[in-house]
């Protein structure tokens, strides 16, 4: 019994992939050639563009979040990309995780008036605005300055290239993938530590269109 809800979710899957796959020719539109990329200033897609945090919870399991809605530009020149510049915003109040009720406590307004415990009611955007990209090979270290919380630190972001081409709505499309570590502390968010770690894993997962 219990493989009949896999088997329907492939079958599902299958039918709602089996027509864009067809329509594009039996590949994805993106692809992991450099050649691909074109100059020129890309936006976020937010449907598509999402940063993923995980904590350590009690020493038991790992405990994952997203930030969703990304918003921002890219602007890239395959000729020089270590001038290459992003600007994007987070919408922390979107916060989203598998609990209903740790995704309300993480937007909980603090007690009679105090300090929230995480980030608080109506929380202000998070944003990175980059400073420096540095190539190594076929990656790169992006340094940026993180505003978060009101506070703002410098970060750097591991960066890989992940695909670029033109997307099922005809614009030109770049997506890369990144990870790097922070101290909630830092930001000024340090409930529960140790208990749930000081340091936060982030891993990003961006596409950006040509405008």
């Amino acid at each position: 019994m219990r493989r009949i809800a896999p088997l329907a979710a492939i079958a599902l899957i299958a039918a709602v992939a089996t027509p864009i796959v067809l329509a594009q020719g039996g590949s994805a539109p993106g692809a992991p050639d450099k050649s691909r990329v074109t100059a020129g200033t890309y936006a976020a897609d937010p449907g598509h563009t999402m940063v993923v945090w995980e904590v350590d919870h009690l020493g038991f399991s790992k405990y994952t979040g997203i930030f969703g809605d990304v918003t921002g530009t890219l602007v890239i020149d395959p000729a020089n990309p270590a001038a290459a510049k992003v600007d994007v915003t987070i919408p922390v109040a979107k916060v989203t995780t598998a609990s209903a009720g740790l995704t309300s406590h993480l937007l909980r307004a603090g007690k009679d008036g105090g300090k929230a415990d995480f980030f608080g009611a109506n929380p202000a955007d998070a944003k990175f605005v980059s400073t420096s990209v540095v190539l190594d090979g076929d990656e790169a270290k992006v340094t940026g300055n993180l505003t978060l919380n009101g506070v703002t630190r410098p970060v750097t972001l591991d960066v890989d290239f992940h695909g670029a081409g033109v997307g099922m709505n005809k614009k030109e499309t770049v997506g890369f993938e990144a990870e790097t570590t922070i101290k909630r502390s830092d930001f000024g968010v340090s409930m529960g530590i140790p208990y749930v770690s000081d340091a936060v894993e982030l891993e990003i997962h961006a596409a950006f269109e040509k405008q």
